[in-house]
């Protein structure tokens, strides 16, 4: 692993120099190891590890390229981490939310275009009147969703995304069992909009804390 490793930091310093840039092929196999002084093999195992990780793009026949490296790309693979999550960890990643999501929010409410703004009005009224747990949090998911790409923060956004699907089970199992929380959540996504419509970033910033602490102290007390 330590041979690896060196191949890995290696590789990774051709990157961070730029002399290999996003898209650009890295040489031919015999030639990079010699390169770079390594066996064959190390570097085989250094490249299947990097291409897990999304930093390499290995393509049959064709050779191997360094990906466009974009935040979305790059932590794409912490979802992965993040889902192996367990379940008494589901209070942490809430916390995050709390701090992140409202962040986003008024970020998006300075940024995001009028035709944005009305996309998230078509999302919340693509809601049906009394919706299924799985409609409702579908549409919590995309609504959102939107409002993190609103940010215009590929990284924020990347890391909220990722931080949906371990809390998605707690959001289903309070829709069934907490009364009200079908009419709360809709309630409070319609504050959210109207607050990011008309560009108040601070009150929608504090309606984003307020939607997000309230699932997780309804967690705090159904875990006790």
């Amino acid at each position: 692993m330590a041979v690896t490793d060196a191949a890995i930091d290696k590789i990774k310093h051709m990157i961070l120099s730029g002399e290999l840039a996003p898209g650009a092929r890295l040489p031919k196999e015999a030639d990079l190891a010699e390169r770079l002084g390594l066996s064959r093999n190390s570097l085989r195992e250094a490249v299947r590890a990097l291409a897990l990780i999304n930093v390499l793009d290995v393509r049959q026949g064709d050779g191997t390229y360094v990906t466009s490296l974009e935040p979305r790309l790059l932590l794409d693979t912490m979802s992965f981490v993040l889902d192996l999550h367990r379940d008494d960890t589901v209070l942490q990643f809430f916390e995050v939310r709390r701090i992140l999501e409202p962040a986003a929010t008024a970020m998006a409410t300075e940024l995001m275009s009028d035709a944005d703004i009305e996309d998230l009005r078509v999302i919340l009224e693509s809601l049906p009147a009394t919706p299924t747990i799985e409609e409702l949090v579908a549409n919590d998911l995309e609504f959102h969703a939107r409002i993190a790409q609103g940010s215009g923060n590929a990284v924020l956004c990347s890391f909220i995304e990722s931080l949906s699907g371990p809390t998605t089970r707690a959001r289903i199992w309070r829709g069934l069992t907490q009364e009200g929380a079908m009419e709360k959540t809709r309630e409070q996504h319609t504050a959210i909009y109207e607050a990011i419509a008309a560009r108040q970033a601070d009150v929608a910033r504090s309606w984003a804390t307020v939607h997000v602490a309230g699932v997780e102290s309804w967690l705090r007390k159904a875990l006790a």
